[in-house]
């Protein structure tokens, strides 16, 4: 499919986790990497992390260091987000993307260099 697929929010209480996937068709998931972003009202869109689809190095921005990480199944076109250790600033949607950049080493930070983007998928964290 040309629009990734989001799945695996949800409703979970402080400390816990869940898993995010993200499925695209071959060719949208190749060379490029794979951001993951979330968005609350009022807010712009923010950086999570993203995964090399190449090497699967990743990257996570400083809020989420530790507690996210990011895998890659090239078999499924499915890219993973695991987030532990959850917490309320985590609620947002979340959204998967992929660089626009082909081929590049080190992902973007910024939405405007994505493109591809899911419908994305909804995760509250309580307290």
């Amino acid at each position: 499919q040309v629009q990734p697929v989001e799945s695996g929010g949800g409703l979970v209480p402080a400390g816990g986790s869940l898993r995010l996937s993200c499925t695209a068709s071959a060719r949208v998931f190749s060379i490029s990497p794979v951001g993951w972003f979330r968005q609350t009202p009022g807010k712009e869109r923010e950086f999570v992390g993203a995964i090399n689809w190449r090497d699967t190095t990743t990257y996570f921005a400083d809020s989420v260091k530790g507690r996210f990480t990011i895998t890659r199944d090239s078999a499924e076109n499915t890219v993973y987000l695991q987030m532990n250790s959850l917490k309320p600033e985590d609620t947002a949607v979340y959204y998967c993307a992929v660089d626009r950049r082909l081929g590049v080493v080190v992902p973007s930070t910024r939405t405007d260099e994505y493109y591809y983007w899911g419908q994305g998928t909804q995760v509250t964290v309580s307290s």
